[in-house]
């Protein structure tokens, strides 16, 4: 994974390829996007084994589902106070991998050098079934994960 420059973002990434940058990079870190209802009942991922935490900030809000405004801003606020700079790498997560891609532009445009949407997301695209976590995505890697 390279560096982009400032504004720019860094592009797209399979969960399991963010999972070994997470693990091998001290300072990288997963940003969770999806809605609070989606946290609690579906699931987060677990990076205990690795020992991280993830942040969980809300692109938009269920049920209305409006785009959070200050998201960018709310966003680079708490990675400042916690001493993440623009040159840390920034997985970005949600259920498919769409909301998390327009999150990390956002954060690309705020001046976030390494901002990577997580392909297939957390639940990835439905199978033939119509069920998600299947077929791609987080859990269908195989990656930790915990439900509340």
């Amino acid at each position: 994974m390279s560096v982009s420059p400032a504004g720019s973002y860094a592009g797209d990434v399979p969960a399991l390829e963010a999972f070994e940058a997470l693990s091998s990079e001290p300072q990288a870190l997963l940003i969770d996007v999806r809605t609070k209802a989606e946290w609690a009942y579906v699931g987060i991922p677990d990076l205990s084994s690795i020992g991280k935490e993830i942040l969980l900030v809300e692109w938009q809000s269920y049920p209305a589902m409006a785009v959070n405004e200050d998201f960018a801003e709310v966003l680079a606020e708490e990675l400042t106070r916690r001493g993440i700079g623009s040159e840390t790498a920034l997985f970005f997560l949600c259920r498919s991998g769409v909301r998390s891609l327009a999150a990390a532009k956002a954060m690309a445009a705020e001046g976030f050098d390494r901002c990577f949407n997580i392909t297939g997301g957390f639940e990835g695209p439905m199978d033939e079934q119509r069920h998600r976590g299947e077929v791609d995505g987080w859990k269908a890697a195989g990656l930790p994960w915990v439900q509340s």
